[in-house]
């Protein structure tokens, strides 16, 4: 399906001049497997060799570029010793040093008595001069093949530079010249290059001012990347909205009645986002709703409020979680509100087998059971619904977009309402999502009060320990989270047993510990002994999701919390002050603090607000970073910069939009070339839904 004229790019890395079957693998690594990879490879530095001084005016510390006359080859006796040529100018004299060198090849590359230009880094030692491996060493009268000013790329262990860059530059010549895809109007105003000029231009730099994210080329990379992601999800988008829906209006009657059980009265922004949700279902188009809401904000009880208004309509609904622990969590927040209406909600995962996961496949099929919570166990094939007219996605950057519409294509016109704990700056919410209708919860239900957070040096944690055993004899359950050492499951899995055990020796046998590692029996039964009162002190890794709703853990400790995001950080902290007692989060951090570090503490202290947080998160560590994309199901950008390249993503959507309204099957001449530019940034849902009509 690929246009041909694109082949070249998208061949393996192997085609590279100097890239065998082993070094393939070191640059798969380090860019990507194909030719466009290793092209769009950005430099992270570069090298100035403009500075072309005399020896005696040449500083230490310094890269420079001199002509010298190779006066003489001193090799030691002693192999552990470096080899030296001795070299001068009219104006002084340098050594040039070797390590485990082949003298050979030294005495051919600086013959005695020849002048040779060479390049690298000079130190003094003393008054005396050196050049540790020179970077290059040419005839004089090649001084101009020298490049002057190089740029330094990202590199990975056993991969030489001059390797790597002889393959950039050969998947540059592969560029092939390509029509363009950017507005007129758009490329006039900013002065932009085409593609391809743009490309070529990030690694010929000319200086410091272009390695710049917002210099000319790198903003149109930028802009090519947010384009195809902003048309990818207004194609797919337009696809979904022409696809049959159902309008769904129910009575209010259930509703009223689980309000009427609520031990509180709806926020105002539970109201609203509510009234939104009941709207979209009843429009005759599927609903693509997201409910952002606050850690402790009272999503749950929205979800169940629109899943009613699902069953007054004659219809299922079903809300779908990211793990046991939460689906067992939703399920013990939601059944009681049920049962005091007299509605029936069922719970299924993975661990549901036999006779009692049958019976409730049978109910759902015949669509005698109407609500139901679950774990991907409520995605598989034999999962078949009597009547779905809502599906709820919770916590849903931990799903990929396949399984969010896997259980929304098990209905007709499925209503579908994504939630997340998780505030989503809007420009992230924009590349994940496009135009998508959003509900938020920006208050806490009545009653909760403000947690009281403090950043504590981790040499003072015998002042903490004393601190929890006051706050223990006053009846206290305390969370106590350990650090994320390298993302590895077994150094943290060490850091919490270590822990656990120091715990242990100080206040006895009530600390419990859970991590990813368990089975999910003995961590559900930790968990229920601290939800209990049985344990007065839960000690867990970050790798388990320690959403228990627990009202009266009261104190939230957080080790080396300079090791977490922002948004982690705000996630822990909300566990603690679900109930009406004060709650105290300690965030213990490894003095000295870096700016970075510093500054999100910081606003940890000053605000409890998840929106303001997200913003900030990504202000401070750029859209790369945020949420950390690999686990958040958000895409990763390789050219642009969110916490940058803002403007342009607002200016590509609204491009984007104006291109589907005109042409949604991309079949004009600008639609043409912006196929080209799917396909280049490999935008595949997008082409399916193109090529399936």
């Amino acid at each position: 399906m690929r246009p041909n004229i694109l082949n070249p790019l998208f061949a393996s890395v192997t085609s590279l001049p100097g890239i065998g079957q082993r070094l393939a693998q070191l640059v798969e690594k380090l860019a990507g497997p194909l030719v466009i990879d290793v092209a769009g490879h950005l430099p992270s530095g570069l090298i100035d060799r403009r500075n072309q001084p005399h020896l005696s005016t040449a500083e230490g510390g310094a890269i420079a570029t001199v002509v010298v006359r190779v006066e003489r080859h001193v090799k030691s006796h002693n192999p552990r010793q470096p080899y030296k040529v001795h070299c001068s100018d009219s104006t002084g004299f340098i050594d040039l040093v070797f390590f485990n060198a082949r003298e050979d090849y030294l005495l051919k590359t600086l013959p005695l008595g020849q002048t040779r230009a060479v390049s690298g880094r000079i130190d003094r030692f003393g008054g005396e001069l050196n050049m540790v491996h020179p970077d290059h060493i040419v005839p004089e009268e090649e001084l101009s093949t020298i490049q002057i000013v190089e740029p330094v790329y990202p590199m990975t262990a056993g991969l030489a530079p001059k390797v790597l860059r002889k393959a950039i530059d050969a998947a540059l010549e592969r560029l092939p010249t390509l029509p363009e895809w950017i507005d007129a109007g758009i490329v006039k105003q900013r002065q932009w290059d085409g593609w391809v000029e743009a490309l070529r231009a990030v690694h010929h730099l000319q200086g410091e001012a272009e390695l710049s994210t917002l210099s000319p080329p790198r903003m149109r990379l930028a802009y090519d990347e947010l384009l195809s992601n902003q048309l990818a999800l207004a194609i797919v988008r337009s696809r979904n909205k022409r696809k049959a829906g159902r309008s769904n209006k129910g009575n209010g009657a259930l509703r009223r009645r689980i309000v009427g059980k609520l031990p509180y009265t709806l926020t105002k922004s539970q109201e609203q986002a509510l009234g939104e949700i009941i709207a979209d279902m009843a429009e005759p188009t599927r609903m693509l709703r997201l409910l952002q809401g606050d850690v402790g904000s009272g999503k749950t009880v929205v979800a169940l409020l629109a899943m009613a208004n699902a069953v007054e309509g004659g219809g299922q609904a079903a809300l779908l979680a990211p793990t046991d622990i939460l689906a067992r969590q939703h399920f013990a927040t939601l059944e009681p509100l049920c049962k005091a209406v007299g509605q029936e909600i069922a719970l299924l995962t993975g661990r549901d087998k036999g006779k009692a996961r049958d019976a409730i496949l049978s109910r759902l099929a015949s669509g005698e059971l109407k609500l139901i919570v679950g774990t991907h166990a409520l995605v598989q094939e034999d999962v078949e619904f009597g009547d779905l007219r809502l599906a709820i996605v919770d916590e849903q950057h931990r799903f990929g977009v396949e399984q969010r519409m896997a259980l929304a294509d098990k209905g007709a016109g499925v209503d579908l309402l994504v939630m997340t704990a998780t505030p989503i700056p809007r420009t992230l919410m924009m590349t994940a999502y496009g135009d998508i209708d959003v509900s938020k919860l920006t208050e806490k239900p009545a009653g909760r009060q403000p947690i009281d957070t403090r950043t504590v040096p981790l040499e003072r944690l015998h002042e903490v320990a004393d601190g929890l055993k006051r706050a223990i004899a006053h009846g206290a359950r305390i969370y106590w989270v350990c650090p994320l050492v390298d993302e590895s499951e077994a150094v943290d899995l060490a850091a919490a047993t270590e822990r656990h055990r120091v715990l242990r020796q100080t206040f006895g046998e009530r600390v419990g510990l859970v991590h990813g590692k368990q089975k999910a029996a003995e961590r559900d039964a930790t968990m229920a002994a601290f939800a209990a009162g049985d344990l007065d002190i839960l000690v867990a890794t970050t790798v388990i999701e320690v959403g228990v709703n627990v009202p009266e853990a009261t104190v939230m400790v957080v080790e080396h919390a300079e090791r977490f995001g922002l948004a982690q950080l705000h996630q822990l902290r909300g566990r603690v002050g679900r109930g009406a007692a004060k709650s105290n989060c300690v965030l213990l951090y490894q003095a000295p603090l870096g700016e970075t570090a510093k500054a999100r503490l910081q606003i940890l202290r000053e605000t409890e607000d998840g929106f303001r947080i997200a913003e900030e998160d990504l202000r401070l560590r750029g859209g790369g970073e945020l949420l950390g994309t690999r686990q958040s199901g958000l895409p990763g950008f390789h050219y642009a910069d969110l916490a940058v390249h803002g403007d342009l993503l607002a200016t590509a959507r609204d491009d984007a939009r104006l291109i589907v309204e005109r042409d949604p099957q991309l079949k004009s001449e600008r639609g043409e070339a912006l196929r080209m530019l799917l396909y280049l940034f490999r935008q595949d849902s997008a082409i399916k839904t193109l090529t399936s009509g």
